[in-house]
């Protein structure tokens, strides 16, 4: 049994990413469409300079041995099981990684969004910035790698295709996109397929609305004036991010329908570049499996705020939505809400330490996005723990993708051992055929939480390893015990001894 009434999350220090021995991060598994752009940066830790080389990459792919980025062309569709090697003055490192051509999104996208630090006051400037304190924060070095320009860059349509262009805020899109691209980074961009966007930006078609939605519309959509043009551009969009070298979409509004979906989803693929497909937002749970067939990501909520309440409500009720994550296509609560944000004036985060911890302990049980919301600029140590630690990235990127699941709600009794309200137990099965388990406090006291290892389908003697902590608590047989801080998490790694 661990000891009791030990009520803290430990959180281990981030060592400098650009200091120490090498060590290659990031997933396991990379894809990319046959006979699309491939590009790929090796995520490492270590003093530089560093040298990059790979073994058995697939015919049409090469390696930068300074930047460690991969890139080129596969033209047919196939796995292949590359080496990549990193080397500095200190020593190498050497990891196998997955390359499927075919196939996109193959974990979780990670990176940074716009909207919940700066809203609708975006511009070039900001998300270049943004992309440079992806790198010099380390982030990068960890496996985050899109930076995803929200809602407010759009002006009117025109040029080759009559697609939307950029407002005055965003003079060069095929500038900030290289820009990026050359820091080993993916740019992503937001449209809608309404007339209109939420922030009253121009929408992906134009015209009169269609009066025959309104029916199944919202009345607050209605009175917004919210709606769908006569002319819809999923085509002339699509190829026109294309030509810009965008690499993600986000595509939002509320309620969805089945044909805008399937309309942008044949634009996208027919673009000629490997553009991950992003819903947003409030996705219809009767149509899951269509979400599922149609995009690579879909948001199951509304929009997240940094309070307990909404947090909350959003981190434990989605246990429905399990079955339909898998490499490729995942569930998606929202974006985090950790650090500096705002919505277009930066503050300090309303969450407390813990609850920001119970935050990204979810999302990576979740299998979920880590899409960062804060201002990059100005990231703090507390954050920097939180986001760069490399084995709960493990946990979120691991290539089997199973989400995540709460016992409480797949058993009706012995699921904790000793089972108390507002208690909460996650688990997750990896790769590895270990387990991910969450013990999440819902209190607002400080408790001890147990798990059986009957309640997680193992026996025998079992090594529970603290993620947080990155450390070892010891071998242990049919349960255990720890203390959590109200609002709290931990997060566990049990192994098979």
């Amino acid at each position: 049994m661990a000891s009791k009434n030990v009520y803290r999350t430990e959180l281990a220090p981030v060592q400098p990413w650009d200091q120490g021995e090498v060590r290659i991060n990031g997933p396991a598994v990379f894809g990319a469409g046959a006979g699309k752009a491939f590009l790929y940066a090796v995520p490492v830790c270590g003093k530089r300079p560093i040298e990059f080389s790979a073994a058995g990459l697939p015919p049409g792919l090469t390696i930068d041995p300074k930047s460690g980025i991969i890139s080129g062309r596969i033209d047919k569709k196939g796995k292949s099981v590359a080496v990549i090697t990193a080397a500095n003055a200190a020593g190498s490192c050497s990891r196998k990684f997955k390359i499927v051509a075919g196939s996109i999104a193959l974990t979780p996208p990670m990176g940074w969004n716009s909207w919940n630090c700066w809203g609708k006051e975006i511009d070039d400037g900001k998300i270049r910035a943004a992309a440079e304190a992806m790198v010099s924060s380390g982030l990068s070095a960890h496996g985050y790698s899109c930076i995803n320009i929200d809602d407010g860059w759009q002006g009117r349509r025109g040029g080759t295709y009559n697609a939307l262009m950029p407002n005055e805020r965003f003079p060069d899109m095929v500038g900030l996109a290289a820009h990026v691209h050359g820091l080993g980074l993916k740019l992503g961009i937001y449209s809608t397929p309404w007339a209109t966007s939420y922030a009253g930006f121009a929408g992906g078609s134009s015209g009169e609305p269609l009066r025959f939605f309104e029916h199944w519309m919202s009345a607050f959509n209605r009175a917004k004036g919210f709606g769908f043009g006569q002319a819809s551009h999923h085509a002339e969009d699509a190829r026109q991010w294309a030509e810009w070298g965008i690499d993600y979409l986000k595509y939002d509004w509320n309620p969805w329908a089945v044909p805008e979906v399937e309309a942008m989803s044949q634009a996208l693929k027919a673009c000629g570049r490997d553009i991950i497909y992003s819903l947003s937002n409030s996705a219809p749970f009767d149509k899951a499996a269509d979400w599922a067939k149609l995009a690579n990501c879909w948001r199951t909520t509304g929009d997240i705020a940094d309070n307990w309440e909404n947090m909350s409500a959003i981190a434990f009720s989605q246990d429905r939505w399990t079955p339909f994550g898998s490499p490729g296509h995942w569930n998606d609560p929202d974006m985090l809400v950790v650090g500096r944000l705002g919505w277009g004036k930066v503050r300090e985060n309303n969450l407390t330490r813990d609850e920001q911890i119970t935050h990204i302990t979810m999302w990576a049980l979740l299998a979920a996005p880590l899409l960062i919301g804060c201002d990059l600029t100005q990231i703090d140590d507390l954050t920097i723990r939180l986001l760069c630690n490399d084995e709960m990235i493990a946990i979120d990127q691991d290539p089997l993708g199973s989400q995540g699941h709460s016992l409480r709600n797949r058993r009706n009794n012995d699921i904790l051992g000793n089972e108390k309200q507002n208690q909460s137990v996650y688990v997750r099965r990896l790769s590895d055929d270990s387990l991910a388990v969450g013990l999440f406090n819902r209190a607002d006291f400080d408790d001890e939480i147990a798990v059986t290892w009957k309640s997680l389908d193992i026996g025998g003697q079992n090594a529970v390893r603290d993620v947080w902590a990155k450390k070892d608590l010891g071998t242990f047989r049919k349960r255990f015990a720890l203390g959590v801080p109200a609002h709290g998490a931990q997060l566990l790694k049990i192994s098979k001894e």
